[in-house]
């Protein structure tokens, strides 16, 4: 297998998919630079900083879901106990924990190799993706950070569906 470097040119950034987005869904957003996107969108559990990031050198558009969640030192080993727990569920996506902010965040890329550009469908689909993981998941985090619990006990509640109403 050979690796190949060539350089793609591309009519637009795939960053200005992701501002059309914004813009017609009326969410408050900031363009940072040329390549960089930050979104905020409510969720049931919290506000979520969506960033999007175009990697020109590795032909990839990297998402990333970050809610406000500071995790104690104390607690950091149970959160990457968590984190793994997590990730072995994820079909799409993983979260991550960033020691340099102290924060859990859901992480994707979107790979356009070969000049591809993404479809604003894509790009929708792997906000929700993002946004769903954390709202499914936010409490299981919270369970370790402030209520102690184990990285299992914290998933089994999290996990636990009802059927039904009482």
């Amino acid at each position: 297998m050979t690796f190949v470097e060539r350089a793609t040119e591309r009519s637009s950034n795939p960053v200005d998919v992701i501002e059309q987005i914004a813009h017609h869904n009326h969410w408050s957003f900031e363009r940072d630079d040329e390549d960089e996107i930050s979104i905020s969108v409510s969720g049931r559990w919290s506000e979520y900083q969506i960033s999007f990031t175009w990697l020109p050198e590795m032909e990839a558009l990297h998402l990333g879901c970050a809610f406000d969640l500071k995790v104690p030192e104390r607690r950091r080993a149970e959160i990457v106990q968590l984190i793994a727990k997590l990730n072995e569920q994820m079909w799409v996506g993983h979260f991550d924990f960033w020691t340099s902010g102290n924060a859990v965040m859901f992480r994707h890329s979107l790979l356009l190799a070969g000049g591809v550009h993404p479809s604003p469908d894509q790009c929708e689909a792997a906000m929700k993706i993002a946004v769903e993981a954390c709202e499914r998941y936010y409490q299981a985090f919270q369970f370790v950070v402030w209520a102690g619990k184990t990285a299992t006990e914290a998933l089994d509640s999290a996990i636990f569906e009802t059927a039904g109403e009482a």
